[in-house]
């Protein structure tokens, strides 16, 4: 079987199990990570159908499952309802895979070897991402976000920031929305610089409407991003997830403008909750209770100028070059551990 078979066998039983997903046990975040520690979908599939027989092992340890609740867990029968759900899906599933080929779609499950490294680094990875535009790995990049409502000093702030970025090489990651986001993605493509947006839709929804000739001016010169089926539209579910994304792909992110109840204020979380720097402006820190509480902790720094975002990030990529260097070598090992079956 060639490597582009096996991986569109991979993928397909990936969007199946998605797409039957037992909700009392697993979310969309537990099947990605099961199946890119498992190395492979199929297993996992095989283990949904019949767990007795396809058991799941951790390290490539059997001992581990000999004994305990897991093993009787396992031996619980699936019920022939479940089974032909999965079966059906398995099915519909291959046709999915198949149609977004044909369409141009490009699909990234977290078993292509494509799929983002910094993204595999965080606890909420999503199983897949649809790419629009060049494709990059190890991409070096900054998260410029804030209000949609945003004061033309905090746009004018935004978009200086981006210029900063892309004069230091780094990509400026964001999500595509009015104000904030909007001004920072069209000062990188007017400096030459590469940005990426995650989009809070499926990859073939232009949202908000005003911004699709930035959307595809960003396909044409850097990335777009989705972790939605392509057809979904806009839903209050569906921007909280793209703001974790944006903050495990990037390796910090800035805060240009927030208000109390800001959707901003839950990538700052994020940010923190996967050990990225938070860069937050003065003024958010003034106004904003969230991010005063924020201060003070490791990794969560206050600015009041472009210049000293600058500094920072500089003080964050000195630190951050070795360990960059230690957590690729250790996400290669565990890919070439993980992705190797002699049996096979």
């Amino acid at each position: 079987m060639s490597s582009e078979e096996r991986l569109f066998r991979e993928n397909a039983a990936l969007v199946a199990l998605l797409n039957t997903i037992d909700k009392t046990k697993d979310t969309w975040n537990s099947i990605a990570d099961k199946v890119e520690r498992q190395g492979s979908a199929v297993d996992v599939f095989r283990h949904e159908v019949d767990p007795s027989h396809h058991k799941l092992y951790e390290d490539g340890d059997e001992n581990d499952y000999e004994t305990g609740a897991l093993l009787d867990a396992d031996d619980v029968p699936v019920s022939e309802s479940r089974k032909a759900d999965l079966n059906r899906s398995l099915s519909k599933a291959e046709d999915e895979v198949r149609e977004w080929k044909d369409q141009g779609l490009d699909f990234v499950s977290v078993l292509d070897e494509r799929y983002p490294n910094r993204l595999r680094e965080v606890v909420d990875m999503p199983p897949f991402l649809f790419s629009s535009g060049t494709l990059k790995q190890d991409d070096l990049g900054v998260s410029v976000v804030g209000s949609r409502k945003a004061s033309k000093e905090a746009l004018d702030f935004a978009s200086d920031v981006s210029a900063m970025l892309v004069g230091k090489g780094l990509t400026v990651i964001a999500g595509l929305a009015a104000g904030i986001d909007a001004a920072a993605h069209r000062r990188a493509l007017q400096e030459g610089g590469r940005t990426v947006a995650f989009i809070g839709t499926g990859i073939t929804k232009y949202y908000p409407a005003e911004n699709r000739a930035l959307q595809e001016e960003i396909e044409l010169q850097g990335e777009v991003l989705s972790q939605f089926w392509p057809w979904q539209g806009p839903t209050r579910y569906s921007f909280p997830m793209r703001n974790a994304s944006m903050s495990g792909y990037g390796i910090a992110t800035v805060v240009v403008e927030a208000s109390e109840h800001s959707g901003t204020r839950i990538q700052a979380r994020q940010a923190q909750h996967h050990g990225r720097p938070i860069i937050l402006r003065d003024k958010v820190v003034h106004e904003t209770e969230w991010a005063k509480k924020l201060i003070g902790k490791p990794g969560v720094y206050e600015v009041s100028t472009v210049e000293e975002v600058g500094k920072r990030l500089d003080d964050i990529n000195g630190t951050d070059s070795l360990l960059e260097k230690v957590m690729q070598e250790m996400v290669q090992k565990y890919k070439t551990s993980a992705h190797t079956d002699p049996t096979k």
